[in-house]
Parts: structure tokens; C-alpha cells; sequence
């Protein structure tokens, strides 16, 4: 929006031609989004509290957690908010994988803002049932994948890259279709997991998503790109500018979200994140380095299916409780100390996702 008046102040004053830099813009979309997120949170959770929508805690967690009852959840609307305003700001609204990326996140909050009103405002403690809930984050995933797959203009758009060696590249022609839908939802219902200690989730998602924004700026700058070994796709650097808007956001709500948490971020915004995630992962053609940069995701989804295997098939528990942040409560961590560590490992694995940028 903003780039549109500021190609047309051009014509009278030549600096405003400053704009048309994708960096310039990708900092001011991290900017706009956290004094946003800074300033609508005091007036959210004062909003939450008046309407009395507060999470409640299972009675068989952590002895800890109940004193949680109460607290202000689907904080996570204000994450989508400032993601999407500062995204319709910022961004060149005429470029096709802003649109996807958008829509992708909000029609998943969607569906996490019905599970958290179900069960936070009507008190149904089944909020969403899992199968309308998978059934539509299959709808709009499949939905993502047909048109990026139908949309693609270039192989490398539908071709997986495996990271550390270069110039290799696996076409995928329909798997692409498959492969998408899987990642989008996978890493939707890991962030979802993720989600539940103070602070947990969203600064893992902040750092993943500000290093895709780096790789959304390479993948479609043809001569990076081509010095990186990558592969070039056209227009995806303006990913930059929806990348900025989400660790803008996600820091903004961290504020609020720290421990002791004022507020929870509640499925609206962990189904939404980890949707954007994988959408942006997918366009900038780096699924196995999101793998590699959302361990903590995978190791925590890992967790609860290899629970729930265990349980079934022997009767047996692996471990005291799932996800594994659960258990390391239960093993006598503070909260904090589980929390500290899991983003001192994703700032490990951040660092190892951008170093496939240069090993090849």
C-alpha cells in the first residue's frame, strides 16, 4: 500500500524511490508490526479479562500450571493483526506469494480462533473436534499447495533441494502437491504442540521466520542466488517484508507472553504461525531446512506420536508426560530453565539452517 504512494511521490521528489529496496521495507515491516504489537497488547488483555477468556489448565499437568487458570488466551489475534497490517503496509500487494502466505495464515487462525472461542466462550471442552479441525487445515493446505503447484512459472518452483549439496535438485512434479500439504499442516499442529510454556513457541517462531525472511531475500535475488548455488525464483524476496512483519509481531507478543505470561497466543495464533511457516518454507524451496531450523517442532510432535504409539501398543508410557517439554517439568525443571533451553537449541539449529546457504 504504501509502496504504491510511494512510487507515485516519486515523480516529485526522487527519494522516495529509497522504498523500492526490499530490505528498507522488510525493517520497517518489523518495526510497524512490534510498536503495534506493543501498543494494541495492554488494550487486548484488558479486553480478555473483561470478557473473562481465560485458558484452563489440565489438572494432570504440572503441579505449576495451575495457577495459569484464568490468564488471558487467543493472544494470538494480536499477532495476526500486526502480521497482516504491517504485511498490506509494507509489502508490493501486487506480488502473488504475499497473498498466499496471508491467506494461508489467516484462514489457519481461523480455525484456531473457532477451537479457542468453543472452548474458552461456550466452555466446550472439546472446542473444535479433531477431525473438523485436520478437515480444514487439509482444505486450505491442499488448497496452497494446488495453486503454487498450478501457479509455478519456473521447475526449480516445484523441485526439492537438498541442503549442503550443490546443485542438487529433485523434481517432484505432483509430489510437489503432496509434499507442500504436508509441510503446511505438519508444521502447523508442531507449532501448535510447541505452544505450551510461556515463551516457548513464539520465540523459536520468530527466529525460524526471521531466517526464512534471509532466505525468501536470496532465492529471489537472481545474482545471490546464483552465487549461493540456490535456486532463483522470482518475486519471492518480497517475502522479506511478511517475514519482518512475523518477528516483529512474535517479539511484540513476547512481551506480554514472557514468564510469568499476562497472555497466551491459544491455537489462533500457533496454527496460524506454524501454517505461515511452512508456506514461506515451501515458496523459497527450503522444507529440509525448516526440518533442520524447527527441531524443537519436530522433537516435541516426535514426543506425542511416539507417546501415544508406546501407550497403545505396550500399555507403556516413554515418557512421564507429552510433549517432551512436560517431561522435563515432571523431571524437576523449572519452567523457565526448560523454556531458556529450548530456544538456546533453536538458535543452534537456526545457525545451522543458514549455514546451507554457504556449505555447499
Amino acid at each position: 500500500m504504501l509502496l504504491l504512494l510511494a512510487e507515485y511521490l516519486q515523480q516529485y521528489y526522487k527519494g522516495f524511490a529509497v522504498f523500492q529496496y526490499l530490505t528498507l521495507r522488510g525493517v520497517f515491516g518489523v518495526i510497524t508490526a512490534l510498536l503495534m504489537s506493543l501498543w494494541l497488547g495492554p488494550k487486548m488483555i484488558r479486553s480478555l479479562q473483561r470478557l473473562q477468556i481465560g485458558q484452563s489448565v489440565r489438572t494432570d499437568g504440572p503441579q505449576s500450571h495451575l495457577s495459569k487458570s484464568g490468564t488471558p488466551t487467543m493472544g494470538g489475534a494480536l499477532i495476526l493483526a500486526s502480521i497482516t497490517i504491517s504485511t498490506l503496509l509494507w509489502a508490493d500487494l501486487s506480488n502473488r506469494y504475499v497473498w498466499i502466505v496471508l491467506l494461508v495464515t489467516i484462514l489457519f487462525g481461523a480455525i484456531g480462533w473457532v477451537d479457542d472461542y468453543r472452548k474458552v466462550v461456550e466452555k466446550n471442552s472439546r472446542g473444535l473436534p479433531g477431525r473438523w479441525k485436520y478437515f480444514w487445515q487439509s482444505v486450505f493446505g491442499l488448497a496452497a499447495a494446488l495453486v503454487l503447484y498450478f501457479t509455478a512459472q519456473t521447475p526449480a518452483e516445484t523441485a526439492l533441494i537438498v541442503p549442503f549439496l550443490k546443485g542438487i535438485s529433485i523434481p517432484l512434479g505432483a509430489g510437489f502437491i503432496v509434499l507442500t500439504y504436508l509441510v503446511i499442516v505438519g508444521t502447523s499442529n508442531a507449532v501448535n504442540l510447541t505452544d505450551g510454556l510461556d515463551g516457548l513457541a513464539i520465540l523459536p517462531t520468530v527466529m525460524v521466520g526471521g531466517a526464512l525472511g534471509i532466505f525468501a531475500y536470496v532465492t529471489g535475488h537472481v545474482t545471490f542466488a546464483e552465487y549461493l548455488f540456490i535456486p532463483y525464483v522470482p518475486g519471492v524476496g518480497e517475502l522479506i517484508i511478511f517475514c519482518g512483519a512475523l518477528v516483529g509481531a512474535g517479539l511484540g507478543f513476547l512481551w506480554f507472553n514472557t514468564y510469568p505470561a499476562q497472555v497466551f497466543m491459544g491455537d489462533v495464533g500457533a496454527l496460524a504461525l506454524g501454517a505461515a511457516l511452512g508456506t514461506v518454507a515451501v515458496v523459497v524451496r527450503q522444507e529440509i531446512v525448516l526440518f533442520i531450523m524447527g527441531g524443537v517442532f519436530v522433537v516435541e510432535t516426535l514426543s506425542v506420536v511416539i507417546q501415544v504409539a508406546s501407550f497403545k501398543l505396550t500399555g507403556k508410557r516413554v515418557f512421564r508426560m507429552a510433549p517432551i517439554h512436560h517431561h522435563f517439568e515432571l523431571k524437576g525443571w523449572p519452567e523457565p530453565r526448560v523454556i531458556v533451553r529450548f530456544w538456546i537449541i533453536t538458535v543452534v539449529l537456526v545457525l545451522i539452517g543458514l549455514a546451507t546457504l554457504k556449505l555447499r
